[in-house]
């Protein structure tokens, strides 16, 4: 499921830097030292996970045996740490359990009958957007994307139509927070640019990645407006520009906004109070 542990440290990480603290306890301890080796590219050795853990050695040390004890760590044959499978547990029973997805299903399956092209759903979390489930495009060059994997919200469709349906002021905040890192020609490079295409996915209910967090690749999303709760998503079709051209994505925004009214109409039906 590919980088299991990353909606749990992002959310982590990111509520620690809405709050302005760092977390000091044994539980925000064990959490940077997941979030360090989530986030790495490769199996890390330990005294690469000291340089970047602000932990003594022997703190450091405690966290990694209890973390291995638990099977949330496991060590390589090269003495390297990865994730271990209990997160791979833990990630499915999360990811079954998941209404919001059990509820969109359906949806985003009529949606890649229309297009025939990838699906992705996603749930904001921080400055991130967490993909929570993907239909996989038919054609046999694929897309290389995840369930679990966390992008930034400012240069992928998805995350800026989540962002869109933020109050003003909240979305400000969260604005403020972003730290904005040049992915290609295209990403957007600052507040003032992302607030300019918010305004634009507000007035028109629809948003695009115009290769903006991977060249090649662009794609039209919409918002799904929270109904209960604070669960701030979109929806989105995505493919490579050498298939599918910037005048498809337009074709198919109204069914892509469309498919997420439909998935709001559901939520507020199948997660509403009941009598």
């Amino acid at each position: 499921m590919g980088s299991t542990l990353e909606q749990v440290s992002t959310a982590k990480s990111d509520s620690a830097e809405a709050s302005g603290r760092r977390d000091t306890g044994t539980l925000g301890k064990a959490m940077s030292v997941l979030d360090v080796i989530a986030s790495s590219e490769h199996p890390m050795r330990f005294t690469e996970i000291l340089d970047k853990c602000d932990q003594p050695r022997g703190t450091l040390h405690r966290q990694i045996a209890n973390l291995v004890e638990e099977g949330l760590l496991t060590v390589n044959h090269d003495h390297t740490y990865g994730l271990g499978l209990t997160l791979l547990r833990y990630a499915s029973k999360a990811w079954a359990g998941n209404h919001f997805r059990i509820i969109a299903e359906p949806h985003m399956q009529a949606l890649h009958d229309v297009t025939g092209e990838t699906v992705h759903l996603g749930m904001l979390s921080g400055t991130k957007v967490i993909y929570v489930d993907k239909v996989e495009g038919r054609q046999s060059v694929r897309m290389y994307s995840q369930i679990g994997n966390a992008s930034p919200v400012y240069c992928t469709g998805i995350g800026k139509a989540a962002i869109s349906t933020l109050s003003p002021e909240c979305l400000q905040d969260l604005v403020q927070k972003i730290d904005f890192h040049k992915f290609t020609t295209n990403t957007l490079s600052g507040p003032k640019a992302l607030l300019a295409e918010i305004e634009e996915v507000r007035r028109n209910g629809i948003a695009f990645d115009r290769e903006e967090h991977e060249a090649g690749i662009h794609c039209v999303a919409a918002p799904i407006k929270p109904v209960k709760g604070d669960t701030y998503a979109g929806i989105s079709v995505t493919g490579p520009v050498y298939r599918v051209s910037t005048e498809m994505l337009e074709q198919w925004a109204d069914q892509v906004h469309e498919t997420a009214l439909n998935i709001e109409e559901d939520l507020g039906t199948k997660l509403g109070p009941r009598a």
